[in-house]
């Protein structure tokens, strides 16, 4: 089982959007904590959100008191109904959210049946639930519940000690050619991509480009590939290296068999359908570019994007570095191309921003004479309809974020010209030896 944690600022739009599954019955509510119930039975975006309201407006400092994740089994387990309740109620009580309000949605627009859940981190007296290794710790989880639930385990790659470690270029570093070594020879071994434009997207995490040649030879058209150093800007900042200079692994030859069998890879990869639902969610969790970069960022997973010189976005490019993946927008849903971002972008969220303050029209605050940031160890009067004594989480936010660092693999220096010329010497003393027979 795999889980993907956000956090956002945004409750109406993680609640809209999960809604709107269940309004065009691909999903429904399959469980509810401290959240009041209706007559009927039947949920609304505003009726929610007045559940979670007074842990909103009690909140003192957090930036980001959303949350919203989602649970993913392996495509081959048979979950019942009740086994997802139970298992989002073991999830968030082992990740510190056992007494918060939180609303459980079933998900059955893709093939990989999950469920997403939506809580805020802040407590009823507006302090944040710390989130200390939040990751290292949901991955514990997983596994614990995997175990327990009897699910398939996820088959996340492991790294070890003989990994190849990168680190990106430095052009002004000297020895650009063993830097830009370093990442080319190796970096097939470790991710998927299908195109030329997303292996360049996956380069320039590292500060390097590569750009196709063209030639002839003898009549017969030939395609070659050259690698350029990139400066903070995105500029080439080294003169051309011919991937000759890095080993066959890093040429055109190889690259388009790479291509090629990553698209049969990519193709049933279950990682695409959680890497659409995490974006998806991240675009109603987020207002701007920036913060919505940072919030795949938090979750493993880099957006590129490429945009023409008057400003529009011509590209969008995903690297998820848990499942070690890059995909265009389009090759996701049309609804993540290229096209959406820049309509979405240059609008500035306007209809976003109306949606939230719909909600809080529907649902008026209540004065309190307080202003949010004022210490209180009071409850607000909101949460009456809350039966159970709730424990105050009292602790300083000790949270962490994990950044790029902590999702690829680090630095580790190699000398490849010393290596090229003991491969050379390993050749000589062979074609001696056959020689002398």
């Amino acid at each position: 089982m795999i889980a993907k944690i956000g956090h956002g600022v945004n409750m109406t739009g993680a609640l809209s959007y999960n809604q709107l599954k269940v309004d065009k019955e691909n999903g429904k509510v399959l469980a509810t904590q401290r959240i009041m119930e209706t007559p009927d039975g039947s949920y609304s975006v505003a009726q929610l959100y007045r559940s979670f309201e007074p842990y909103l407006i009690a909140n003192k400092k957090t930036e980001k008191p959303v949350l919203h994740i989602s649970l993913n089994p392996d495509p081959g387990d048979k979950v019942t109904d009740e086994n997802f309740r139970q298992i989002a109620k073991d999830y968030m009580e082992r990740m510190g959210y056992g007494e918060q309000p939180y609303v459980v949605f079933k998900h059955t627009d893709i093939e990989r049946t999950h469920i997403h859940i939506v809580s805020t981190c802040v407590d009823r007296y507006g302090k944040k639930i710390p989130d200390t290794f939040e990751k290292l710790r949901s991955m514990d989880a997983c596994r614990a519940l995997e175990q327990k639930y009897n699910l398939i385990p996820a088959t996340e790659k492991q790294r070890t000690g003989n990994d190849q470690l990168f680190r990106p270029v430095d052009y002004n570093a000297g020895e650009i050619k063993s830097q830009i070594a370093s990442v080319v020879r190796h970096l097939p071994k470790y991710y998927q991509y299908q195109t030329l434009g997303a292996y360049n997207a996956l380069l320039s995490m590292f500060n390097i480009t590569a750009e196709e040649v063209k030639g002839e030879l003898h009549g017969q058209s030939r395609h070659g590939i050259v690698y350029f150093a990139l400066n903070e800007h995105g500029e080439k900042a080294s003169n051309p290296f011919k991937s000759s200079l890095f080993g066959k692994d890093a040429g055109w030859d190889t690259l388009q068999q790479h291509f090629i069998e990553a698209k049969k890879k990519m193709k049933t990869d279950p990682a695409k359908a959680i890497l659409k639902n995490t974006i998806e969610a991240a675009m109603h969790l987020t207002g701007t570019e920036a913060d919505f970069k940072k919030q795949l960022m938090e979750q493993g997973i880099n957006t590129v994007v490429r945009r023409t010189g008057e400003g529009r976005i011509y590209g969008m490019t995903f690297i998820d570095h848990e499942s070690r993946t890059v995909w265009n927008g389009s090759q996701l849903d049309t609804d993540l191309s290229a096209n959406v971002f820049n309509d979405w972008w240059k609008e500035q969220f306007a209809e976003h921003r109306q949606d939230a303050d719909d909600a809080r029209i529907n649902t008026p605050l209540p004065t309190t004479g307080k202003n949010v940031g004022e210490a209180s160890d009071e409850t607000h009067e909101l949460f009456d309809f809350l039966n159970e004594e709730q424990p105050a989480y009292l602790n300083e936010d000790l949270g962490l974020i994990d950044g790029l660092g902590g999702l690829l693999p680090e630095a580790q220096g190699e000398d490849y010209e010393e290596q090229d010329f003991a491969n050379r010497m390993r050749k000589k003393k062979k074609s001696k030896r056959q020689g002398k027979q």
